[in-house]
């Protein structure tokens, strides 16, 4: 790490420390919550990779790793945010509410999101690599027209960051002043292609370039996280236009459950980064504070466990969805092609859910 690019205010031993810019103001419930929410997100992620692997999801993508970077720019959302995921914001669909086993329709194969975008104010997720973050600028933009006091929120990883719908976000959010936070998870791993490959510079110094202030977080120290975000969010919302966060984090796992890491990254490096675990940080920040019972940490274990199991119990109970539902809300008004499209379907027998 470059420490004195990263805004830090937790140690991986879970020591608190000062930064001249940032401080603190989580209450300790609200660290102790959020411990919660982190230990839930990654019980429930562990599960969705059995799913995959016993042959129930088509696909997963793990978060393991990156749960501080997910839960405190999370709760540093107010109500009437919006947010554009990629594929593996499960903690960010956790904070907006998201049901658990909503997050999994789309890699069952049961729906083409899994939720409503506006009842959650957050999007559906995103495979198109940084497509979701010219939504999100257009998005904001909208806002901006309406005059609402509300921020978006895109969330991308490194590797997207090298795409040119990201960049052309940047101008058109720089140009017109939207109320938009870039939130870039930098796992330094874009698939197989390290962070050293896609940037000579730190990626929070593009934003320079186009105009508006970047800031690299700890992307492992949930307090630091959450500060950072609010502090953007909070600017987004009062006029003062975009900033772009790198959250400098990890991924632990695999990029998806079709990918093999120990193909071009070695072990001593990922043991490097479980000793800055995110989890572990803020558990030994509370044990060195004594501000929760030991029994604490079993009790959201257990509560991790149950909710992974209810989890599998609903996924499993999904049942095929009607081939003709592939039609719907396509567009928001009536199109030719699209009925058409519909009727060969009933023509051909397969409406109903007769495959």
């Amino acid at each position: 790490m470059i420490g004195e690019e990263l805004v830090q205010l937790l140690t991986p031993e879970g020591e608190r420390v000062s930064h001249p810019e940032y401080e603190s103001s989580l209450t300790n419930d609200q660290i102790v919550s959020f411990y919660r929410d982190m230990v839930i997100v990654r019980r429930l992620c562990n599960e969705s990779t059995s799913l995959q692997r016993q042959g129930q999801l088509a696909l997963w993508a793990p978060v393991q790793g990156q749960e501080a970077a997910q839960i405190g720019a999370g709760r540093a959302l107010a109500p009437m945010d919006f947010t554009f995921p990629t594929y593996r914001e499960h903690g960010i669909a956790w904070c907006r509410g998201v049901p658990p086993a909503d997050m999994l329709r789309l890699f069952r194969a049961t729906s083409n999101g899994g939720w409503d975008p506006q009842k959650y104010r957050h999007s559906v997720p995103t495979v198109v690599l940084g497509n979701q973050v010219l939504h999100a600028v257009g998005y904001a933009m909208g806002v901006q027209r309406d005059g609402a006091e509300e921020a978006v929120m895109a969330f991308f990883g490194d590797g997207a960051s090298s795409q040119g719908d990201v960049l052309e976000s940047f101008v058109w959010a720089s140009s017109y002043n939207a109320p938009i936070v870039f939130f870039c998870q930098n796992n330094q791993w874009g698939i197989s292609t390290p962070m050293s490959v896609q940037s000579k510079i730190p990626l929070y110094h593009r934003a320079h370039g186009f105009g508006f202030p970047g800031v690299r977080v700890d992307g492992n120290d949930l307090l630091a996280v959450y500060e950072v975000s609010k502090r953007a969010l909070d600017n987004a919302r009062e006029g003062g236009g975009p900033t772009l966060v790198e959250a400098y984090t990890y991924r632990l796992g695999a990029h998806t459950t079709s990918d093999d890491p120990t193909r071009y990254r070695v072990d001593a490096e990922v043991e490097v980064w479980r000793h800055r675990d995110p989890i572990e940080r803020v558990k030994a920040l509370l044990v060195r504070e004594g501000t929760v019972k030991a029994s604490y940490f079993d009790e959201v274990a257990e509560e991790a466990e149950g909710l992974a199991l209810q989890l599998r119990e609903d996924v499993l109970a999904m049942g095929k969805p009607d081939p003709l539902t592939l039609f719907d809300d396509v567009y928001a008004d009536y199109h030719p092609l699209i009925e058409e499209g519909r009727r060969e379907m009933v023509e051909l027998g397969v409406a109903g859910g007769e495959h």
